[in-house]
């Protein structure tokens, strides 16, 4: 279940990052409750996840994962792009949350 809860707060400060910039610089009401709101969830859940995963994994997961996929979503809707060290970087920070992940003694299985 702490795996879910890492999950739920991955998926939604993705979405209050993504937000971020239609808040126009918190002038605009709703996009800025859709960040406040999507970043205390994040971080309520983060939380919840410590229950059974050490800090240090849960967080480089976290935030590795919301890295790659905010790029993702910058790419798909906002039409960025990458060049290729941006692509290594992110296929490097990927490489490192799954090495941590299943090789690391630290995480609880």
């Amino acid at each position: 279940m702490h795996y879910i809860y890492l999950l739920i707060a991955v998926l939604t400060e993705v979405m209050a990052t993504c937000t971020l910039k239609a808040t126009e610089e918190f002038t605009r009401l709703w996009p800025s409750v859709i960040v406040l709101i999507g970043y205390a969830a994040s971080f309520y859940f983060l939380a919840l996840s410590l229950g059974k995963i050490p800090l240090a994994i849960a967080y480089a997961s976290w935030a590795g994962l919301g890295i790659t996929l905010v790029a993702i979503v910058g790419v798909v809707i906002h039409k960025q792009i990458l060049d290729i060290p941006a692509v290594a970087g992110i296929i490097l920070i990927i490489s490192g949350v799954i090495i941590i992940n299943m090789f690391s003694k630290s995480v609880v299985r």
